[in-house]
């Protein structure tokens, strides 16, 4: 009997430990040698270039974030490996290891808060509406009769619903998989607006064949946090995202980012987003927070 207790309380540890070492991104950064970020498609924050690069503000922050881990881990080299996740497979992929941190474009709020943590906000985002210019739709309430497209797997979504409901306003919903796909199905007048957050309306817009021809129209639908998705219960790797996102803020690494990603020309197109840093996203930076989108909303 106590050899089986003894065995029973050594099995015990030793799980454990492996729980521990689960939790414990840092250890297993070190470890490895490695940090895996997950990266997207086609966000204004995080896209790809082809041949397995990618780029963008959120890319940026997090490959300063990693310089800063590699720094206080002590390690001369530290490998960046890429992990392309979309709007339905990102928190799943943070929950199960596969991706370290999700440099995305995703709203923190209180559903997603209770299987991921995230980091410090970047930006605060509103949610708008793109579309034609000659459309003649100026506000939600222009969107009686017509069709509007979401990407799949957003908060877009039940922010949709969410007018639909109270305004008792009428129309039909597509969804594209992707950001790129949404908005082809403006592009191609198979919707009539396209909802998602303004940075990716703005960027898509800018990179589009005839920009003139759309714009970003209406009130705000909500106003959203955005940040990096980290695993749950993994304090120390918190604290060192954290540390990073409000050491960028402190020396201005930050807002030189912003500058140079929505406001200057962008190769190799030299494509200008022109999105100016919002006074939300400003306060945000000025007494950073990783507060979920619950708590704008009752501001």
């Amino acid at each position: 009997m106590k050899k089986q207790l003894s065995a029973i309380a050594i099995a015990l540890v030793f799980a454990g430990s492996a729980a521990a070492q689960a939790n414990d991104t840092l250890a297993k950064i070190k470890a490895s040698g490695s940090v895996t970020m997950g990266v997207r498609e086609s966000t204004a924050m995080s896209y790809a270039l082809g041949d397995g690069r990618y780029t963008g503000l959120h890319y940026e922050v997090c490959s300063n974030i990693i310089r800063d881990i590699q720094k206080s881990l002590g390690l001369t080299k530290l490998d960046t490996k890429y992990q392309l996740v979309t709007s339905q497979n990102r928190i799943p992929l943070v929950q199960n290891g596969g991706v370290d941190l999700e440099c995305g474009a995703t709203t923190n709020n209180a559903a997603r808060q209770r299987d991921v943590a995230f980091a410090m906000t970047t930006y605060v985002e509103e949610v708008r509406m793109a579309v034609r210019a000659n459309s003649g739709i100026n506000s939600i309430k222009d969107l009686a009769g017509k069709t509007v497209v979401t990407t799949t797997g957003t908060t877009s979504v039940q922010t949709l619903r969410k007018n639909e409901r109270a305004g008792g306003i009428d129309f039909k919903e597509l969804f594209g998989k992707d950001h790129a796909e949404s908005f082809l199905l403006l592009e191609q007048a198979r919707a009539d607006a396209y909802v998602i957050d303004a940075s990716t309306l703005a960027a898509l817009i800018a990179k589009s064949k005839t920009p003139k021809d759309f714009k970003i129209v209406g009130e705000p639908l909500s106003v959203e946090p955005i940040a990096i998705m980290i695993r749950k219960d993994d304090p120390a790797f918190k604290k060192a995202v954290d540390d990073s996102i409000k050491a960028q803020i402190k020396s201005g690494e930050l807002v030189q980012l912003w500058d140079k990603w929505f406001m200057k020309p962008i190769p190799p197109n030299n494509v200008t987003v022109g999105l100016p840093l919002s006074q939300a996203t400003k306060d945000a930076w000025a007494n950073p927070t990783d507060k979920p989108a619950e708590d704008y909303a009752r501001k």
